[in-house]
């Protein structure tokens, strides 16, 4: 198929299977998930890009200015290419649902994604972090939403975590948060809560 834009790992799933995208976080890659999400659907087709925005030679989806600081139009570009990304191989591989697993700045755009655009029917966005109020009102009902979180996060404050929650619950989405006590790290109960979320698929 045409290339659009991004340096992936894919697994072609049998048709009428879900597509599973994963999205690395800052400084990880194609790789980081990839093989989690074979495990997780092994009859899926799953697609892992790599960002195409580089910070001091770590892979993101979009440029910021600081922590916690977006830069606000490339943030609005990364979420048309990667909707645009998604919907095409979806289409090509004929998915039954399209899912999406996201940590740190992987869950950020893809918590975009869903805000913006909808598209996905399930997503995980492991420690995301939205420093601002979306726009954004358009229904989300029907779709299922699952964050996961560290109390004890410096880079993804609890306020913030939870405005989150409450926006996409407040749209009709179904939204389910696991908290663990520490911080940035992915907690093995993420991973059982994952694993579960992702079962019914």
């Amino acid at each position: 198929m045409t290339e659009i834009g991004y340096v992936h790992r894919l697994h072609a799933g049998a048709p009428g299977r879900p597509i599973l995208i994963v999205l690395h976080g800052t400084g990880g890659d194609e790789n980081q998930f990839f093989d989690f999400a074979r495990q997780l659907l092994p009859e899926a087709t799953v697609l892992a890009p790599r960002g195409d925005v580089s910070e001091h030679g770590a892979a993101r989806f979009f440029r910021r200015s600081g922590e916690g600081v977006y830069d606000m139009a490339d943030l609005s570009r990364a979420t048309e290419k990667m909707a645009t990304y998604v919907k095409a191989f979806a289409e090509e591989y004929r998915a039954s649902r399209i899912l999406g697993l996201g940590f740190s700045n992987g869950a950020n755009i893809l918590a975009n994604v869903v805000i913006e655009k909808g598209i996905f029917d399930a997503a995980v966005l492991m420690h995301p972090l939205i420093p601002f109020q979306p726009e954004t009102q358009s229904t989300l009902v029907g779709r299922k939403v699952l964050v996961t979180a560290g109390q004890r996060d410096p880079i993804a404050p609890t306020g913030m975590t939870e405005a989150l929650s409450a926006h996409l619950t407040g749209r009709g989405a179904e939204v389910r948060t696991v908290w663990h006590p520490g911080g940035h790290e992915i907690a093995p109960l993420e991973i059982n809560a994952v694993r579960e979320f992702l079962g019914d698929y």
